[in-house]
C-alpha cells in the first residue's frame, strides 16, 4: 500500500524571508500543498467518484497575489478570528484596542494577523500520515493583545484521505484567543457553489447587525432559510427573502453546534452537484461560520485562468463564537499562562471508500 510523503519546494520569498510550499500526499490520490506565508492551504486535490483528480479549494496563481492583498484565501486566522466589536474588549478589568479595519470592527486579527507571516515549518512522513507542523511566535502588544503568544498548528493527511488541522496555543500573560483556517471550498472545481448541498449540525445561529456583529443571542434555525439541519441547495437558500441574507449577501453567520464540549463531531456536510465529491467537516470547536463568498466579485485570479466570482466557493470556518470577548453568554476565549488552548478540525471525504474500496 503506498505511503504518505512529504515534500518541500520553494514557493517564492517574501521581503528577505523565503516561503516554502509543502506537500503532503496521502498515497492515495489525495494531496494537501500548503504555503509557509500564512499557513495557507493553497491546494487540496481530491478524486472524484470517478477517480479524476481537481484541487477542491480556491486559491490565488502565486506569491505575489497572496501578499497582495486578499480575503484571506486558504490561510490560517489568528490572533482572533472572525469579529470583535469596534475591536475592543475588557479583560481581567483592562480595556484593549485591537485594529478595526471591517466597518469599523476588528476581522480576523487585523491587516498585520497571522494570515500575513511566514510560519516556521517542519515536515514528517509516516506510515500513519503525512504531517506539517507550523510554528508563529506573536510577540505582547502585536496588534493590540495582550501576552506573547505561541501557536502551533498541525496539518496532518492519512491514508484515508482525511486532512486534520491541530491547533495549540499558550500565552505568558492572559489574552483571547480564536483560531481557524480560512479555505474557500469548491468540490466541483467548476466556481460555483449554488448547486451544493450543505447541512449543518445546528439548531441554532447568530443573527448579525449590518455590520455583521451579532444582534443578540442565539436565535433557533427552525422556520428560517438557516435551517440545514436536512441538506438543502445552497443557491436555492440564499436566494430567499429574508433579512438577514439580505444584510449579509448571502450567508456570513456562525452555527452554533449541538453538544458543544464533548469532543469531536461532525459539524457540516457538503455536497457536489451530482455527489462526484462528499466533505464533511469534524470539530471539537462550539461554532461554524458559513461564508458564501458574498463579497468576492472577480477582481481575484485563479490559477490557470478564470477569476473568484460571487458565490464561486464556501467557507465553512470551525471556531468560538464571534465577539466572544464582549459576550459573556459566549463560550470563553479566555487563555491564561497556566492553560494550554486546544483545537482540532478534519476534513473527511466518505465518498472515497467508494473509490479506493
Amino acid at each position: 500500500m503506498p505511503r504518505p510523503t512529504v515534500n518541500r519546494n520553494p514557493f517564492g520569498a517574501h521581503g528577505n524571508t523565503d516561503v516554502d510550499v509543502w506537500t503532503l500526499d496521502s498515497g492515495a490520490g489525495v494531496r494537501a500543498e500548503i504555503l509557509t506565508y500564512g499557513g495557507i492551504l493553497h491546494r487540496l486535490t481530491v478524486p472524484d467518484t470517478a477517480g479524476a483528480p481537481a484541487s477542491v479549494v480556491r486559491s490565488l496563481p502565486g506569491l505575489d497575489d497572496y501578499t497582495g492583498g486578499n480575503p484571506f484565501f486558504g490561510a490560517l486566522i489568528g490572533r482572533f478570528a472572525n469579529r470583535i466589536a469596534h475591536g475592543r474588549f475588557t479583560l481581567d478589568e483592562a480595556e484593549y484596542q485591537v485594529p478595526a479595519t471591517d466597518r469599523g470592527h476588528a476581522l480576523h486579527g487585523g491587516p498585520g494577523g497571522f494570515h500575513t507571516r511566514v510560519w516556521q515549518a517542519a515536515g514528517e512522513a509516516a506510515d500513519a500520515a503525512a504531517t506539517l507542523r507550523l510554528t508563529l511566535h506573536s510577540a505582547d502588544g502585536d496588534m493590540g493583545f495582550p501576552g506573547a503568544l505561541d501557536v502551533t498548528v498541525t496539518y496532518a493527511l492519512d491514508a484515508a484521505g482525511t486532512l486534520a488541522l491541530d491547533y495549540t496555543a499558550t500565552t505568558d500573560r492572559p489574552t483571547v484567543v480564536n483560531l481557524t483556517n480560512h479555505a474557500y471550498f469548491d468540490l466541483a472545481a467548476q466556481g460555483d457553489i449554488r448547486g451544493h448541498t450543505l447541512q449543518v449540525d445546528a439548531d441554532s445561529y447568530l443573527p448579525v447587525d449590518e455590520d455583521g456583529i451579532p444582534e443578540g443571542p442565539a436565535t433557533t434555525v427552525r422556520a428560517t432559510p438557516f435551517d440545514l439541519t436536512a441538506p438543502c441547495t445552497v443557491g436555492e437558500r440564499i436566494a430567499l427573502p429574508d433579512e438577514q441574507l439580505r444584510r449579509a449577501g448571502g450567508f456570513d453567520h456562525c452555527w452554533i453546534l449541538r453538544a458543544p464540549g464533548t469532543g469531536l463531531r461532525r459539524a457540516a456536510r457538503l455536497t457536489a452537484p451530482g455527489a462526484g465529491r462528499i466533505m464533511e467537516v469534524w470539530t471539537t470547536e462550539p461554532g461554524i461560520q458559513v461564508y458564501t463568498a458574498n463579497q468576492l466579485d472577480g477582481t481575484f485570479a485563479a490559477p490557470g485562468g478564470g477569476r473568484h466570482d460571487r458565490h464561486s466557493a464556501v467557507c465553512l470556518e470551525t471556531q468560538h463564537l464571534p465577539d466572544s470577548p464582549n459576550r459573556p453568554d459566549h463560550p470563553g476565549t479566555v487563555l491564561r499562562p497556566d492553560e494550554v488552548f486546544r483545537s482540532r478540525t478534519e476534513f473527511r471525504f466518505p465518498h472515497l471508500a467508494a473509490v479506493t474500496g
